[in-house]
């Protein structure tokens, strides 16, 4: 089966820096697929790039086998996409919008009614049909950007970080959204939260510094992501000597006379290890919670291995 992205070599930069160097990627038919990356660290231009906003210094793009660079017009049939701040005219109603943006797409005209009202559907904005933009909620707004990006019915849809500045509800109807998009298309979701990206995507690609550090399935990337700390409180704590005898702990490190974070190596069966020697011991546990590696960790781990 084809993928309906694949970028080959692909480079770019800006006067005599490069935002981007050799990035190869291969992206199947339907699921969400995660662009991970710190600010900065070419997820923008990647995606303007794919997208046809940007033409590249070096490389190539293929969406659905199409050239972006010999065939633009026909490439950018099989995108929709949503930019982090979406292409909204305040003024226009809703119906009059998605039409405009229809429109741009080169749709024809006798499919464009039927598939305004099926992205307006799906997208859960259909009884704002005549309501001025300007007056929805930022939620419904983004509801928009998304029928924007879908109304010319794309195999690709590229989001970029589609629930920036959301209120938690607007969040979980959103993800919901973007769920119910993709099994049927492929859809790119950019962001920079790590638990945006695990709540969302099966797949995952990451880029930082310019480079891809990583790109595997999901599980495979929780793997980095494994705590490697415990963080105890107990009433009647031990000394950091002694927490360090036990079997895995390499490291304690006392936060307040009764908080000590511990590190360990091994599986995770530590806190068992804790619990046990807590009531032998009379310890007196109160709290035990697992630490997760921060993501700049995790970016610096997979960026020395990719150099390596």
């Amino acid at each position: 089966m084809t993928s309906i992205v694949k970028l080959e070599h692909l480079s770019h930069r800006y006067s005599s820096a490069w935002a981007i160097r050799d990035i190869n990627m291969e992206i199947a038919q339907s699921g969400i697929v995660g662009l991970l990356g710190s600010n900065g660290a070419g997820k923008s231009t990647t995606m303007n790039i794919l997208c046809g906003a940007l033409n590249q210094t070096e490389g190539n793009v293929y969406i659905n086998g199409i050239s972006m660079r010999e065939q633009p017009e026909q490439a950018k049939k099989e995108i929709g996409f949503l930019p982090q701040n979406p292409p909204l005219y305040m003024d226009l109603t809703v119906d009059e919008y998605l039409s405009y943006c229809a429109g741009l797409r080169l749709m024809p005209k006798d499919a464009m009614k039927p598939a305004i009202k099926e992205a307006k559907e799906r997208c859960g904005i259909d009884h704002y049909s005549s309501r001025l933009i300007r007056n929805l909620s930022g939620g419904y707004r983004q509801r928009v950007g998304i029928a924007q990006a879908i109304v010319h019915r794309p195999k690709l849809v590229v989001l970029d970080e589609p629930t920036n500045g959301l209120d938690p509800n607007q969040i979980i109807e959103v993800r919901a959204l973007i769920k119910e998009i993709a099994q049927d298309r492929a859809v790119i979701f950019s962001s920079h939260i790590l638990s945006e990206v695990q709540l969302l995507c099966k797949e995952i690609k990451m880029i930082e510094s310019g480079r891809i550090v990583f790109s595997d399935t999901m599980d495979a990337f929780n793997n980095y992501v494994e705590p490697h700390s415990v963080l105890i409180h107990m009433e009647n704590p031990p000394s950091a000597a002694e927490l360090q005898k036990l079997e895995g702990v390499t490291r304690a490190d006392f936060l307040t006379e009764r908080q000590v974070r511990v590190y360990f190596n091994g599986g995770q069966d530590i806190t068992e290890r804790i619990v046990t020697a807590s009531v032998q011991y009379g310890w007196r546990l109160r709290e035990i919670s697992l630490d997760k590696s921060a993501l700049d960790e995790i970016f610096k781990q997979l960026s020395s291995q990719q150099h390596n």
